[in-house]
């Protein structure tokens, strides 16, 4: 697997869901980790705490808003000046808005863009020149079965989902003769915080027990009826950084529960 003790890894979006699974998942590996994430200042301190516990490392928290250039530059640089490096960058910030076509909020359109697709680019920007001079480094984003398949009324996400894939090509591309790689992960349902709201949503819509929302909203899609988990995607990004992944460049990844084989 990886050698990844002392490693220092960036993971947007990882105080919940699958960006603390995978900070998680990281840390038992002895990473270095800078995370970041919305949370107050108990929940933070508690998390990093955890996380130190797993890696017995430093962890850095940044609290970036990933929709500000500037912000996402202040978080790359701060894990360079404070931990040496950016060795793994891993995208993972994501937010969803619903809606038809026609009635979708054009703020929301922007902010999902923003955060789910222009954030990548604005990392990797500023990742990118230190690993090319350290001659090494790991780039995945975290980008959906919706990265390479559309449904109703997810426009934007679609959308940002598909560009993120279309970058991760574009950068596997030009690192392709380095050290350097760059992949997407595209995971199906995952019972993360945004897809229990789609869970509420629909139980409180059809009048459903949440056990019912949840098993049809994954029945829908997904044919193996059961959730993709964390941890299942934190041991695929640890694959990525394995020597076993070296030659795995623009790759889009799907662990979708047989979602694209129907």
């Amino acid at each position: 697997m990886a050698s990844l003790p002392g490693k220092v890894v960036v993971i947007t979006g990882s105080t919940s869901g699958i960006g603390l699974g995978m900070a998680e998942t990281f840390a038992r590996e002895g990473a270095q980790l800078v995370i970041n994430g919305f949370g107050n200042d108990q929940e933070i301190a508690g998390m990093t705490r955890h996380l130190q516990g797993l890696s017995n490392r430093e962890v850095l928290y940044h609290r970036a808003d990933m929709s500000k250039p500037n912000e996402i530059e202040s978080l790359i640089q701060e894990a360079e000046s404070k931990l040496g490096a950016v060795d793994v960058l891993i995208n993972n910030a994501g937010i969803q808005h619903v809606a038809p076509v026609d009635e979708f909020p054009a703020d929301r359109w922007d902010s999902v863009i923003a955060i789910n697709l222009s954030a990548c680019f604005h990392t990797i920007r500023h990742a990118l020149p230190g690993m090319r001079k350290r001659g090494w480094g790991r780039i995945i984003n975290i980008a959906s079965v919706h990265g390479l398949v559309a449904s109703p009324n997810k426009s934007a996400y679609v959308a940002a989902k598909h560009g993120v894939i279309g970058l991760t090509k574009t950068v596997a591309l030009e690192t392709a003769q380095t050290a350097i790689t760059c992949n997407a992960i595209c995971p199906g349902w995952v019972l993360t915080p945004l897809v229990q709201q789609q869970v509420d949503a629909r139980a409180a819509q059809h009048q459903l027990t949440e056990t019912a929302a949840r098993q049809q909203l994954l029945l829908e899609k997904q044919p193996s009826g059961e959730f993709v988990s964390p941890e299942q995607l934190g041991a695929l990004a640890l694959f990525l950084c394995s020597p076993a992944g070296e030659q795995i460049r623009g790759a889009a990844w799907n662990v979708d529960g047989g979602w694209l084989a129907q």
